[in-house]
């Protein structure tokens, strides 16, 4: 077996960062769009990895054979939800969905908190996997969100429940690669600290819709459906962790009813309180007040998102079904292949096999198949292209999901050319070796970040980065239950940042090469919640 002798260093270190800073200066100050940001960064990470770290052509070649696989899981969920887009928006759902919602509440804060907050959360909890970007994005629109801050939202909002959510498939992961002695300690632990960005993400919402005014306006409902989402979630984590996030979201989905009753909520924001509102789209909200009648009511326009939360938890939570579902799983062989420093992957025989019948992508194909046939037998195609002309359906999923699909596979051939050439270990054990045990503590969640970052994955952040945590706190004699959950948080609110999440948002949102755009949304967020993390962390271990 070949020794690891990584050259943990500061010019090793820096040469690791370099493809992560290139890609965060290619998007935001030189304004690339992603198909030329993706690309470009990974061309560093290679470059670095062949001359840097001595990678062969062999690694590189098994690094981006596993990227590419990486990214079909996700582009499975990309071009089904695109897919379902198309169906509805050509039937004239989204027109109807505007007009519907602006009658039940006429609160439009409200109904931007309820749909890019905890519908988005209550998807991540039963889906994830892309799935409530792709959902939310193209709601918030219909109710006359801008694009940018719609994709924005659709990303961030709901990165709190990455972590359990997928019926906890983060949190399995996690257990599967750390040491965790007391595992309900790092449950509850790991709950606390994803506090944090359950309460900023509703905080975001408000501050783009309006800024402080709208905070003061918005605050009550912040508070209240942060405490059942956040709260809920560690009181369910007791029962199960796995169900935690899906069942806390469930509630605050309850709840939004008697909470659209309050007065407060009930009629629209006063101009008065908050006059600038950057996030809305002046001529979109205008058409709300449209005379034209939609083709369609509000309940067949819901009908895309109650067929995929009926087959999503039907094959979710059916065991025997599940289990029969399951079996059929499919994966790629990869060989052995290793670096001059040491670095050795070994071969497998299916690398990361996933259950295309269980795969979220197969949801949104199932409803999306469903939605286009009622649509169709009620003559909906027919009457809305009566009214705005037709577009061709295949040509609208090739001309969206084309440009889309390069900067995915780019992003995740990119972490795996970091990872198998050793670039990833040098920068998690750099941060390692020279944080004092406290300090460690503090930016442990900032490891977990990284990680999702360069996944756009909690559960791959996890696997990456869960056992290293682990040992690490072992070797400061930290409370490892605190440094995974930090690592927790991390994964979970790293996926703000994520570019193939980011991706996905600003594709569902129609703005594709604004990548740059969503990325200075998200930045500050993750800052903020990244450094109260740490502090919140820090006290974990104080008070362990």
């Amino acid at each position: 077996m070949n020794e690891i002798t990584l050259p943990v260093d500061l010019i090793h270190w820096i040469l690791a960062t370099l493809s992560i800073i290139a890609l965060l200066v290619f998007l935001v100050p030189l304004r690339w769009r992603a198909p030329e940001a993706g690309p470009g960064a990974m061309f560093v990470a290679g470059l670095i990895a062949v001359f840097a770290f001595r990678t062969p052509i062999t690694t590189l070649a098994v690094a981006s054979g596993k990227g590419v696989w990486d990214a079909i899981f996700i582009l499975y969920v990309m071009w089904p939800a695109l897919l379902l887009y198309q169906i509805t928006k050509q039937a004239g759902g989204y027109d109807a969905l505007r007009h519907g919602i602006s009658r039940f509440s006429r609160n439009d804060l409200f109904v931007i908190l309820g749909l890019g907050w905890v519908f988005s959360s209550f998807l991540q909890g039963i889906a994830g996997f892309g799935a409530p970007i792709a959902v939310v994005a193209p709601l918030l629109l219909a109710i006359g969100v801008r694009p940018v801050h719609a994709a924005a939202i659709s990303i961030i909002a709901h990165a709190w429940a990455r972590f359990f959510g997928t019926l906890g498939v983060g949190w399995l992961a996690t257990l599967q690669v750390a040491d965790i002695q007391d595992v309900g300690r790092a449950a509850f632990e790991s709950c606390v600290l994803l506090l944090i960005p359950t309460y900023f993400g509703g905080l975001l919402i408000v501050w783009l819709y309006g800024r402080w005014a709208a905070v003061r306006h918005g605050w009550p409902l912040v508070l209240i459906l942060g405490t059942i989402l956040g709260f809920g979630q560690l009181i369910f984590a007791y029962l199960s962790p796995e169900l935690s996030t899906f069942l806390a979201a469930t509630v605050a989905m309850v709840a939004l009813y008697p909470l659209s009753r309050w007065r407060r909520f009930r009629e629209p924001v006063p101009a008065a309180e908050v006059p600038d509102r950057p996030a809305m789209d002046p001529a979109a909200v205008g058409m709300q007040n449209e005379t034209e009648e939609p083709v369609m009511s509000l309940g067949m326009a819901f009908l895309p998102y109650v067929v995929l939360t009926v087959v999503t938890l039907g094959i979710l939570l059916i065991g025997p079904l599940n289990d029969a579902l399951r079996q059929f799983r499919i994966g790629l062989p990869f060989p052995e292949v290793s670096t001059g420093f040491g670095v050795r992957n070994a071969a497998v025989a299916r690398y990361a096999p996933f259950s295309p019948f269980t795969h979220p992508g197969t949801m949104l194909l199932i409803s999306a198949i469903v939605v286009w046939i009622v649509y169709r037998v009620n003559g909906f195609y027919g009457a809305w292209q009566s009214r705005h002309g037709g577009e061709n359906l295949g040509r609208s999923l090739i001309v969206d999901g084309v440009p889309a699909s390069l900067p995915v596979i780019a992003f995740l051939v990119t972490s795996r050319v970091l990872d198998h050439s050793g670039q990833t270990q040098v920068l998690a054990h750099g941060i390692a070796d020279v944080s004092p045990p406290l300090v460690y503590a503090g930016i442990a969640s900032v490891i977990g970040a990284l990680g999702a970052f360069m996944t756009s994955s909690s559960t791959a952040s996890n696997v990456l980065f869960g056992g290293l945590q682990s040992d690490v706190a072992q070797l400061h004699s930290l409370p490892t239950e605190a440094i995974i959950a930090a690592q927790a948080a991390g994964s979970a609110y790293g996926n703000a940042i994520g570019p193939a999440n980011i991706v996905l948002g600003t594709s569902i949102s129609g703005i594709k090469g604004q990548e740059g755009a969503v990325m200075k949304l998200a930045l500050p967020w993750t800052v903020v919640v990244a450094i109260l993390t740490g502090i919140g962390t820090i006290l974990l271990v104080i008070f362990a």
